[in-house]
C-alpha cells in the first residue's frame, strides 16, 4: 500500500468513528417517552378514584344525617303520643267507657275516643285489669285482638324500662305507648284499665322518612321488611336480607341490590332483647356517580386515542430495530431446521449489526465442523460395525470350518457327527440372524406385511423358540394374557421382536433360579406386551446407549443389535418401547402398539380393564398362555 492509500484508509476510518450511530439505548430512550405518556393516563386514573373517594365519604356524611335526622323525627313522635296517651286516659269519657258490663258496650262507645286518637295515631287498644282486650280500632285492617293480648303481656314485664314497644302483627308494625286508666287519681284511685295507641310503620312513613333524609329506607322486623322505598325485586336481594339481619354498623359498607350498588347502614330502633326493629338506611352509588360514568367515557376515549398515537410510535421506533432482530431470529430458527445459508440482514453499525455478522461467522464455523464431526462419525460407525461384524462372522465361520474337518473323520460315532452337526448349524444360524439383522435396518416402514391376527399366538410362538436354546431350560416363563387379543400388525416382525426381548431376558436371568414373566394386555386402545426378569439389571455403561446398534455388555456371542432391531420393529409398528427397573430389583422391557388402527375394528370396547388370570408356572421348559375363556 503506498502513502496516499495508507493516508486515504486512516481517514475513511477516522470518519467512520466520527459518524453518530443509533445505539439501542437510544431507541430505548424513546421508548421511555411512551412510558411517560402511560404515567400520565395513571395519574389521570388516580384522580378519578379520588373524586370516587369524594363521593364515596358524600354519600357515607349523608347516611349519617339521615339517620340523626330520623332520630330527631323519631322522639318528637314519641314525645307526643306519650302526652296524647296520657291525656286520653285521663278523659272522663274514657273512665267511663271502661266502667261499661260488657266488651261489646266498650267497643262501641270507644268510637268517639278514637275519633279523637286517630288524627295522631294508627291503633287504639283499651285493655282491661285483667290483660283482656275490650276495644281496638285501626286504620287499616289485620292486627288481631289476640295479637294485641299477646304483646301487651310482653309489654307489661318492661313497661317500667321502655316507654314504648313494638307489636308486630299481620304484617303490620307498631310503635305503642300504654298509660294505666284510674278511677280517680293516679295515686289513690283504682286501676281499671289501660289505654294503648301507636303509629303504624307503613309505606307512607317509609316515604316521609325519605324525602326528609333523602336516602332509600326499609324497616324490618326480625327478618321480615314491613315497609321499604325500595322495588320488590330489591327487597328480595340477599345481601339487603344479610344488611338487615347484621348488627349495626358504625360505618356505611358497600352492597349491591339487583343491578345497583349502594352504601348502607343499619340502626336497632328496639332496646328489647325479644324484639329486632330495625332502619336500614341505603344511599345510592350509582346515582351519585353518574356524572363520573361520563368522565369514564372522556378517559376511555382519550386512553384510546393514547393508545393509538402511541401504538403508532411504537410501531415506527421498534421496526427501526426489531427488523434485523428479525432477520437474526429467522436466522437461528433456520439453523435449528438445518439451514445453514439462511439470508441475513446485517447493515448498520449498531450492536444488532454486529451480533448479526457474529452469528454468520459462527453458523459457518459450525457448518464446517459439523461436516468434520459427521464424515469422523461415518468413518467411526463403520469402523465399529465392520469390527463387530468381522468378530462375530469370523467366530462363526471358525467353528464351522473346524467342525466341518472333524466331520472328515471316519473314525467318528453317529452321536458324535450329530453333535458336530448341530454345532454347524448353530454357527450358521448365527451368520443367518446377524444378516436379518442388518438387513432390517436397510428395510422402511413399508416392508411390513399387516395381518389382523392374535397377539397371545404371536407370544407363544416366539416362548416356543427360546424353548429350543438348550441353555435356557432352565429359566422360568410365566405368561399372563387378557385374551387373544386380536390387533393389526406383522406376526413375523412382532414374534422376532418377542424373540429378541425373551432371549435376553433369558440371558439376564441366573442361572438357577431364573425367571422370566410376560405380561400383555389391551386397554384404551393399545396393546402392552411387558418382558420382565429377575436378573442383576442394566449397566451404567450402556444403560444410555441400550438401543443403539452393536452394542452388548456381558454376552460371549452377542452382536449388539438385537434390542436395535427390537426398538426398529415397534417404532415401524406406530408403537414405543420402555425400559423401567421396579423395587424388588427386576427389569422391565414394555412395549405398547396401537391395537385398533382401523375404522372396522375401532368398534371394540376400549375401556375394558384387564381382569390377569392367574397361570400354572412350570419349569424344564414348558408355558401355558391362559384366557378368561379358557
Amino acid at each position: 500500500m503506498n502513502p496516499t492509500q495508507e493516508l486515504a484508509a486512516r481517514h475513511n476510518q477516522t470518519t467512520s468513528e466520527r459518524t453518530p450511530r443509533v445505539r439501542l439505548r437510544t431507541r430505548f430512550l424513546l421508548s421511555m417517552v411512551l412510558i411517560t405518556v402511560g404515567l400520565t393516563t395513571t395519574s389521570l386514573l388516580l384522580v378519578r378514584r379520588s373524586v370516587e373517594a369524594n363521593v364515596r365519604q358524600s354519600i357515607a356524611d349523608n347516611l349519617r344525617n339521615s339517620v340523626s335526622a330520623f332520630q330527631d323525627f323519631r322522639q318528637e313522635r314519641e314525645t307526643m303520643l306519650t302526652s296524647d296517651v296520657a291525656l286520653l286516659a285521663y278523659l272522663p269519657i274514657t273512665r267511663s267507657i271502661m266502667g261499661a258490663p260488657d266488651s261489646v258496650t266498650i267497643q262501641d262507645a270507644s268510637e268517639d275516643v278514637w275519633q279523637i286518637a286517630r288524627s295522631s295515631s294508627d291503633l287504639f287498644v283499651l285493655v282491661d285489669r285483667g290483660g283482656k282486650v275490650v276495644a281496638m280500632h285501626t286504620k287499616t285492617p289485620g292486627f288481631t285482638r289476640e295479637s294485641a293480648e299477646q304483646y301487651f303481656q310482653q309489654s307489661l314485664d318492661d313497661v317500667s324500662e321502655n316507654t314504648s314497644h313494638w307489636w308486630y302483627g299481620g304484617h303490620h308494625l307498631y310503635q305503642t305507648f300504654i298509660q294505666p286508666i284510674y278511677r280517680g287519681s293516679s295515686t289513690e284511685g283504682t286501676l281499671i284499665g289501660f289505654l294503648v295507641i301507636g303509629y303504624e310503620i307503613n309505606e307512607p312513613l317509609a316515604a316521609m322518612v325519605k324525602k326528609v333524609a333523602g336516602t332509600q329506607v326499609a324497616f324490618s322486623y326480625g327478618n321480615e321488611i314491613v315497609a321499604s322505598t325500595l322495588t320488590p325485586a330489591q327487597i328480595q336481594g340477599q345481601n339487603l336480607q344479610n344488611l338487615i339481619a347484621s348488627s349495626a354498623q358504625s360505618e356505611p359498607r358497600d352492597i349491591e341490590i339487583g343491578q345497583e350498588h349502594f352504601l348502607a347502614t343499619s340502626i336497632a330502633l328496639s332496646d328489647s332483647r325479644t324484639t329486632s326493629v330495625r332502619l336500614s338506611v341505603l344511599g345510592s352509588y350509582d346515582q351519585a356517580t353518574k356524572f363520573i360514568d361520563q368522565l369514564n367515557r372522556y378517559l376511555l376515549l382519550l386512553g384510546l386515542a393514547a393508545v393509538l398515537v402511541g401504538s403508532g410510535l411504537v410501531f415506527f421506533l421498534s421496526h427501526t430495530f426489531t427488523r434485523p432482530l428479525a432477520s437474526l431470529v429467522g436466522g437461528v430458527r433456520a439453523l435449528e431446521g438445518g439451514d445453514f445459508h439462511h439470508p441475513l440482514d446485517s447493515r448498520g453499525d449498531d450492536e444488532v449489526a454486529e451480533l448479526t455478522r457474529a452469528f454468520d461467522h459462527m453458523r459457518t464455523s459450525l457448518l464446517k465442523s459439523q461436516r468434520d464431526l459427521l464424515e469422523s462419525e461415518q468413518l467411526a460407525t463403520i469402523g465399529r460395525m465392520a469390527s463387530s461384524i468381522s468378530h462375530d462372522l469370523r467366530h462363526s465361520l471358525a467353528a464351522i470350518v473346524a467342525n466341518s474337518e472333524f466331520l472328515c473323520d471316519s473314525d467318528l460315532t453317529p452321536a458324535q457327527r450329530e453333535e458336530l452337526y448341530q454345532e454347524v448349524r448353530t454357527g450358521v444360524n448365527l451368520m443367518t440372524d446377524l444378516i436379518d439383522s442388518l438387513l432390517e435396518f436397510a428395510r422402511t416402514r413399508e416392508s411390513l406385511n399387516p395381518a389382523y391376527a392374535s397377539v397371545a399366538e404371536t407370544i407363544q410362538r416366539a416362548v416356543q423358540a427360546v424353548r429350543l436354546h438348550p441353555r435356557h431350560h432352565n429359566r422360568s416363563i410365566d405368561v399372563l394374557c387378557n385374551g387373544p387379543m386380536t390387533g393389526w400388525f406383522d406376526p413375523r416382525k412382532l414374534e422376532r421382536a418377542l424373540y429378541n426381548l425373551l432371549l435376553n431376558a433369558c440371558e439376564a436371568a441366573p442361572a438357577v433360579g431364573g425367571k422370566v414373566e410376560v405380561t400383555a394386555a389391551e386397554l384404551k386402545g393399545k396393546i402392552t406386551i411387558s418382558v420382565a426378569d429377575n436378573g442383576p439389571g442394566i449397566a451404567d455403561s450402556i444403560s444410555d446407549r441400550l438401543f443403539h446398534p452393536f452394542v452388548s455388555y456381558g454376552k460371549e456371542n452377542g452382536t449388539g443389535l438385537g434390542l436395535a432391531v427390537v426398538q426398529k420393529i415397534v417404532q415401524d409398528h406406530g408403537g414405543e418401547i420402555f425400559v423401567e427397573r421396579r423395587p424388588e430389583g427386576a427389569t422391565v422391557f414394555r412395549v405398547e402398539l396401537p391395537g385398533r388402527p382401523l375404522d372396522e375394528f375401532r368398534h371394540a370396547d376400549e375401556s375394558e380393564v384387564p381382569s390377569f388370570v392367574p397361570v400354572r408356572r412350570e419349569s424344564a421348559g414348558q408355558d401355558r398362555i391362559s384366557h378368561p375363556d379358557s
